[in-house]
């Protein structure tokens, strides 16, 4: 049993559990929450992103049959899906969750695959943020890779948070981009195979572009739009 939060109530609150961990390592964090919720109410939702074998290899030496959640929009490089199977493989991860949009959501709110340009936020909702909320229901808690290097709304994260009904772990927040670099070569974990051509950070095609070294590792997402997130962190999951 972990002693960060072996003297906690079963079922205590996102701000004691930020007490408890918040300085705790990303393993620990991880540790914590599946000591109090189980896998049967945990998972990990992860982008199989630019920095997410990280966090992956780290939930993977903790338990690799914590639930992961794969949100497969329609509209994701073949690339990241080729990369999910691999990491997949190469961590031992037992249950990755594949979770796709409603036809019948796509069929009448974007008959023409044409909702990212007219209104990217409809697109993100019908295509992320209620296929996760869908993914969610089973579980009391979940676990995802945002950073404060990030910057912009992830610049204050805690390490725990409330998400109405559910609690949201994010073990990474206070880890470095040097971290994160020492993670992949310690466990020589393969790079997105988009980083090489420049893409800092990758998510749905038509919304990503490559970044220049000297910007922000996100420039390339909505670029040009007063957006920076795709509305899974800034809308509730009940």
């Amino acid at each position: 049993m972990s002693t960060l939060v072996r003297d906690l109530e079963p079922q205590p609150s996102a701000a004691e559990l930020d007490r408890a961990l918040r300085d705790a390592s990303p393993a620990d964090i991880i540790a914590g929450a599946l000591q109090i919720f189980g896998r049967e109410k945990l998972a990990l939702v992860s982008s199989f992103g630019t920095e997410s074998a990280a966090l992956l290899k780290v939930t993977a030496d903790v338990d690799p049959a914590i639930p992961v959640i794969f949100l497969d929009t329609g509209w994701l490089f073949e690339e990241t899906l080729a990369y999910r199977d691999a990491l997949t493989a190469k961590l031992g991860l037992c249950d990755v969750r594949s979770i796709k949009p409603l036809e019948e959501t796509l069929r009448r709110e974007d008959p023409e695959r044409e909702l990212w340009f007219s209104d990217p936020d409809a697109c993100c909702r019908i295509r992320k943020v209620e296929p996760l909320a869908r993914a969610l229901k089973p579980f009391a808690a979940w676990i995802n890779g945002r950073k404060r290097f990030q910057g912009g709304l992830r610049a204050g994260i805690a390490v725990v948070e409330q998400d109405v009904e559910r609690l949201k772990f994010n073990p990474f927040a206070n880890v470095s981009r040097e971290t994160i670099e020492a993670i992949y070569r310690s466990a020589d974990l393969p790079p997105h195979p988009l980083v090489a051509s420049g893409f800092r950070s990758v998510g749905c095609m038509p919304c990503t572009s490559r970044a220049d070294a000297n910007e922000d590792a996100r420039a390339g997402r909505w670029r040009g739009r007063p957006k920076s997130e795709c509305g899974i962190h800034t809308t509730v999951t009940a």
